[in-house]
């Protein structure tokens, strides 16, 4: 009957025995209609042991013993012969087989069982009736099993792949018109809906994850296939529609564009008629994944043009038809089909999955011929209203919907049907979205077949150029970050598939056709010359063109390629156009373009674009003039100009040659707008910038350093000029790389100290340093450089900084210069009783020690300073100490007389600085008594010591030391274990 069965043996392997296997296949009508195989596997598809026996049956039919159904052989026996046939089959089983059996029998037995209401009795070997339904074999529960547990590995461990190849298979289904194509799609669906993320990510308002978009975008666009399949049954659409409907309607369905809001016409009206949409975004219908999908079901294949279109290649209009317009033919008499684009493009998609792929390219030629003549008309209309557009500098946006990023991806749909009619393969087999295969395809010319044989065109041209047109189309940027992002990512998978076209004589014949038509073409191109504000970039798509086109037609290649360089967006003056729909009008709002989620990749994009011609352009004066205009008129980001620099200087300096002087000139350009725009703003990589800009003009040459030089207050701040740039600039080594001779070398450092003058008069406190040492060469500098420093002592300048430059000054060998900053520096400063460990205390001892080294003079005139400003006692008693030690005027000044002989503490000015010591203690010792508690007594026992020992330099010292004593033990008598231990030291 239509029962198949055998045993299947696996051979043994190094790891595992031989395995055998019973399987059993039922059939009907050349269809496997279900399986089973004693290995138990579980997978969607049919496992290897199932395909062996289903091949062995057909490779070798006369091997399998042909049998009637089992119930035609029953009924040739008589009753003894059941008995023993029963009888004997329970024996062979009687384990498995006895129990159901002896139900079996009970319900035979009995007059009322359910056994003994119908008729006959079952046969597994007989087939199916006419009427019933005869699929294939789909294990469904397998495949939501499997659909479920890609999901719940949310894209990780390539269970996006998986789920791609799972849709490519849906895809081979309907292509070998397997109805379980739409079967399993629904269970794919089902399980998607039921994915438990979708309430969640619709609760916290986030957006669908990145990779979980795409494959809902697939879902919903293979639906769409399904629909507009040419031959399916009306109640079969119906039911689809119904469970479209369904999911539709669930408020965890994932919206169309990824955002709530959106303004794109139905799929079955061309744009005609929805132009008129002005609801307000809150009146628009919510669209879901699965809207197009179930507009689709509105679309039917019945219209005599279109059957006509796509059943024949010499289908054309009448001959005493040509003239005067028509809406079916071209004037050639090709036959045109008017329908919305991405509409259109769908049912060329749905031809092609569903195995019409002749009808498929048909129906794009169609297509294409209608796109030309509708750019032709534009181009016509265009040339009447050009006067008019240019003086208002605006434009209306006429596509509502473009095409790249669209949710059908129209333009790719056509590209992939034109250029697989042209693959040189052995089979001709349907492209996976899938980038699994690394080799290019490789494409030849295949004639478009029409009745006029010598039209010259080939598929893979119209292939390129309906890419090209769809490209080329201008669009307004769409809604939503998700809808943007996809426009971005649409235009570079096409892209990736032009650049797969090798272009020969033809291909560029067609290149240059259609750039010069987006050139030409007004509001309808986004190369014309004019743009509304809001309409989608075409840097990436430029950057193409300009590489493609270059070898063949530079001028071409460098016009367009500069047109393309405006991101109108950014551009504040230019004035927003007349959109047909008013939400547009909101992007006049103060915030920074509030719409464009993206808008730094396509600044990027841009970046990009004019790297290329940069690269291009290499030893072409003019051309790298004309480039370098465009990059100052149009890319408005420091950090993109800085690259573009970096890239030029890259380029223009090879390890292995000489260098580009053109090239390096425009880096150097373009480094200096990057100074003037980062000059008053923070930037984090501003040091970077200024000293690859030194680096740049280093290279560039003596010229360009003495221009940085002169004009420094433009570009740097005055630290960074004397810091960083005159610093490199008098450095050995550029010196040595520049390998000057002296007058060079003179006049370099004479613009070097200008600068450093010009620099320490603006910012003395940050640049006097730098200045000092730049002018060291030079009397006469030095000198405006020190005097510059006084002059701003006494205002601007802190101790920090005058400490620094005197020290600096005794180390240049200027120690009364040295002396006189650093008196300045003392009238800037105050220690406190307790700052003991304040960072100047080292500045002090040093200033100290400097004017006790000049003589007597000196130190007699900073000690004043010193009381005044330091009253932190250990400070002034180690200060008096060291004064005591040795004896003034050490340093030998000419000219000076020293005694040789130790300061005594009794007479000015050392009297003074005991006194100030003295007082500093009692005070600090009263201070430290407000709040002390027991743990610090030890520690300032010890402080006392200290004093005593300070009290005992003056002559009566030890009488005031025992009176500072006695006095304490009156005041806080109330300490007593302090009390205690103070007698104990001091009695």
């Amino acid at each position: 009957g239509f029962h198949l069965s055998g045993t299947v043996t696996e051979p043994a392997t190094a790891t595992e025995p031989e395995m055998t296997y019973k399987v059993a296949i039922s059939f009907d009508r050349c269809k496997i209609t279900s399986v089973t195989c004693g290995c138990g596997n579980k997978d969607i598809f049919y496992c290897a042991h199932v395909v062996a026996l289903s091949l062995y049956r057909i490779r070798k039919p006369d091997q399998v013993k042909l049998r009637l159904p089992i119930s035609e052989t029953l009924f040739q026996m008589n009753r003894d012969q059941l008995q023993k046939f029963v009888q004997y089959l329970i024996t062979a089983h009687h384990t498995e087989v006895l129990p159901t059996a002896q139900k079996l029998a009970d319900e035979i037995l009995s007059s009322n069982s359910e056994i003994n209401q119908v008729h006959g009795a079952p046969d597994p070997t007989a087939g199916a009736s006419i009427d019933d339904e005869n699929c294939w074999h789909l294990d469904e529960e397998q495949v939501r099993e499997q659909v479920k547990l890609f999901l719940s590995q949310g894209g990780y461990y390539g269970s996006g792949k998986q789920l791609n190849s799972m849709f490519a298979k849906v895809r081979e289904m309907l292509r070998m018109r397997d109805s379980n194509g739409a079967r399993m799609l629904t269970l794919i669906t089902e399980q998607f809906m039921a994915d438990p993320r979708l309430s969640l990510w619709r609760q916290q308002g986030t957006g669908i994850t990145e990779k979980c978009r795409q494959l809902w975008d697939e879902l919903g666009a293979l639906w769409v296939c399904v629909v507009l399949n040419p031959h399916c049954k009306l109640e079969e659409k119906s039911c689809w529609l119904r469970q479209l409907r369904k999911w539709g309607e669930m408020d965890v369905c994932p919206l169309e564009d990824g955002n709530y809001g959106n303004e794109l016409p139905n799929i079955t009206n061309a744009l005609t008629q929805s132009s008129g949409h002005s609801q307000d975004s809150l009146a628009r219908p919510r669209r879901t994944v699965f809207t197009r999908a179930i507009e689709g079901c509105d679309l039917h294949w019945q219209d005599s043009h279109l059957q006509r279109i796509i059943s024949s290649d010499f289908y054309v209009s009448p001959s005493y038809q040509r003239e005067g317009e028509s809406l079916l033919f071209n004037s050639q008499g090709q036959p045109l089909w008017l329908e919305h684009v991405p509409t259109a493009c769908a049912r060329v998609d749905a031809l092609r999955s569903h195995g019409y792929p002749r009808e498929a390219l048909r129906l794009t030629v169609a297509i294409i011929n209608t796109l030309r003549l509708q750019q032709q008309r534009q181009l016509e209309i265009y040339k009447h209203q050009k006067k008019e557009l240019l003086q208002r500098g605006t434009t209306t946006i006429t596509n509502l919907e473009g095409w790249v990023g669209h949710p059908l991806n129209p333009i790719g749909c056509l590209f992939l049907t034109l250029t697989e009619a042209c693959r040189l393969e052995e089979e001709n087999c349907l492209e996976i979205s899938d980038a699994g295969d690394s080799k290019p395809p490789v494409y030849q010319h295949v004639p478009v077949a029409t009745s006029s044989q010598d039209s010259g065109e080939s598929y893979l041209s119209l292939a390129l150029e309906v890419a090209l047109m769809g490209m080329g189309q201008q669009r307004v940027m769409p809604e939503g970050l998700y809808a943007q992002d996809k426009v971005c990512r649409n235009e570079e998978q096409i892209i990736a598939r032009l650049q797969d076209l090798e272009l020969d004589s033809v291909l560029v014949q067609t290149l240059r056709k259609q750039c010069i038509l987006l050139l030409e073409g007004g509001p309808f191109s986004g190369l014309g010359e004019v743009i509304h504000r809001e309409s989608v970039p075409m840097h990436t798509f430029a950057k193409y063109l300009f590489s493609a086109l270059l070898p063949h037609d530079a001028d071409l290649a460098y016009k367009l390629a500069l047109r393309a360089m405006r991101l109108p967006v950014l551009e504040t003056t230019a004035p927003s156009g007349d959109v047909t729909h008013p939400h547009h009008l909101v992007s006049v709002v103060p915030s920074r373009y509030p719409r464009w989620f993206t808008l730094g990749h396509l600044e990027s994009q841009q970046c990009e674009l004019a790297s290329t011609m940069l690269t291009a352009a290499k030893g072409d004066m003019l051309r790298l003039r004309t480039v370098l205009e465009a990059i100052q008129k149009n890319i408005h980001s420091s950090s993109l100009i800085f690259k573009l620099a970096q890239d030029a200087f890259k380029i223009a300096t090879p390890a292995d040659s000489n260098s580009d002087t053109t090239l390096l000139n425009v880096a150097l350009e373009l480094g200096l707008q990057v100074m003037r725009m980062t000059l008053s703003t923070l930037n984090w990589r501003r040091r970077e910038m200024v000293r690859w800009l030194v680096t740049c003009a280093t290279e560039v040459g003596v010229r360009a350093l003495v221009s940085i030089l002169q004009s420094w207050y433009s570009l740097f701040t005055p630290t960074e000029a004397t810091s960083i740039v005159a610093a490199t600039v008098m450095s050995h080594n550029t010196i040595l790389r520049l390998s000057l001779d002296y007058p060079q070398r003179e006049e370099l450092a004479s613009c070097a100290r200008t600068l450093a003058l010009q620099c320490a008069m603006k910012d003395p406190q940050n640049c006097a340093l730098s200045a000092l040492t730049l002018c060291e060469k030079d009397h006469i500098a030095f000198e405006t450089a020190y005097q510059i420093v006084i002059d701003a002592a006494s205002t601007s300048m802190t101790y920090t900084q005058l400490f620094t430059i005197a020290r600096y000054m005794e180390h240049r060998g200027y120690p009364l210069r040295a002396f006189k900053l650093a008196s300045l520096a003392m009238t800037h400063l105050n220690l406190a009783y307790n700052q003991d460990t304040h960072p100047a205390i080292n500045d002090v001892l040093w200033a100290c020690a400097l004017s006790h080294s000049l003589g007597k003079n000196e130190l007699a005139a900073i000690i004043p300073l010193v009381v005044k400003s330091v009253h932190c006692a250990t400070v002034l008693s180690d200060i008096l100490r060291r004064c005591t030690m040795t004896a003034p005027g050490l340093a030998g000044i000419p000219g000076r007389r020293n005694s040789g002989k130790l300061m005594s503490t009794d007479k000015a000015p050392l009297r003074q600085l005991l006194d100030a010591t003295i007082s500093a203690y009692i005070n600090t010792t009263h201070s430290r008594l407000t709040h002390i508690s027991p743990r610090h007594y030890g520690e300032f026992i010890e402080f006392l010591s200290k004093a005593r020992e300070t009290f005992l330099l003056a002559q009566d010292g030890h009488i005031q030391f025992a009176q500072f004593i006695d006095n304490l033990k009156q005041i806080y008598k109330g300490k007593k274990k302090l009390m205690l231990l103070v007698r104990e030291r001091f009695g």
